[in-house]
């Protein structure tokens, strides 16, 4: 006799044949679709320990803000040696896991685990210069924005200051050898912003993104000091060249050199390896492929007019 069992809910319970999708899912994951870097099983990094790892960074960086409002001068660097300690703990153990897919990944355990010390030993280095530089970006930001009344205003509420407190840590981190890392930082950045800066980008000092929603800077981008980018700029790559066989060709330059004290306004798109000379303004909605010498004015009418 069968006897036939229901949920809660009186309605019987399905019967998926599991063990024939499992199986076939295993087939996909192991054989026929196996993407899986060198085709083998790999701790990723995690984005929860990261976004917790960024945000021991900013307390580090600027305690009473970030971290604890009611630190004393007893009490804050007790504070921030500990937050320091205790995170680049943390970041060590997602930086060796990042490097498992490097190029050089198969270098072995031991070194693998040194490689991922140097790295944020040499990371943790160079934090008071990363301070330097965010300190630079939020003065820029405070003297750009006369809707400005603070800087902790700037610092809690504007979200392109915290795009770019991101990209700091995570193009120091690209710089240093931890590429897929930094590359996580920044997408939980561009999830929490609507910012999208790659990590490799080079930006000066002083860098200010007044409303931030939807701005984009391409890998290879470089920007001088004291640049101003309003929302939805794109700096991106006009095309992308391939090797014999098709294949996209990885890392070439291929995106803008914006220069020392350019301005470019809302909806601006600049593509390619092209020059946007010191001084210059780029107006609202412009559609930019060509280089531009120093001090220009450039607007959408004048392109519409070329």
């Amino acid at each position: 006799m069968t006897i036939d069992t229901f949920d809660g809910t009186g309605v019987k319970p399905a019967h998926w044949d599991l063990d024939a999708v499992v199986a076939a899912l295993r087939v996909s994951r192991e054989a026929t679709h196996n993407i899986r870097h060198q085709r083998r099983v790999r701790e990723l990094p995690s984005r929860e320990a990261l976004t917790t790892i960024v945000n021991g960074l900013s307390a580090v960086l600027f305690p009473t803000h970030y971290g604890r409002p009611n630190l004393t001068d007893e009490s804050i660097d007790y504070f921030v040696g500990d937050t320091l300690n205790t995170t680049l703990n943390r970041l060590t153990e997602q930086v060796r896991r990042g490097l498992q897919f490097a190029d050089d990944a198969d270098m072995g355990e031991e070194a693998l685990t040194q490689k991922a010390h140097d790295i944020t030993r040499a990371f943790a280095a160079s934090l008071p210069q990363i301070r330097a530089l965010l300190v630079s970006d939020v003065q820029a930001a405070y003297a750009g924005d006369p809707a400005a009344t603070s800087i902790a205003e700037i610092m809690l509420c504007y979200p392109g200051t915290i795009a770019i407190l991101y990209y700091r840590l995570a193009h120091q981190l690209h710089r240093l050898g931890s590429p897929f890392l930094a590359r996580m930082i920044c997408d939980i950045s561009h999830s929490l912003t609507g910012v999208d800066i790659h990590p490799g980008a080079q930006i000066g000092a002083s860098f200010f993104i007044d409303h931030g929603t939807g701005v984009v800077i391409g890998e290879t981008a470089i920007l001088g000091e004291r640049v101003r980018l309003y929302q939805h700029v794109t700096l991106g790559a006009k095309r992308f060249p391939t090797d014999a066989s098709g294949m996209l060709i990885k890392g070439t330059p291929r995106h803008p050199i914006v220069e020392d004290d350019v301005v470019i306004y809302a909806g601006a798109t600049v593509l390619g390896r092209i020059t946007i000379g010191a001084g210059s303004t780029i107006g609202g909605n412009v559609w930019l492929t060509q280089s531009v010498p120093p001090h220009s004015n450039v607007s959408q009418a004048q392109m519409r007019s070329d």
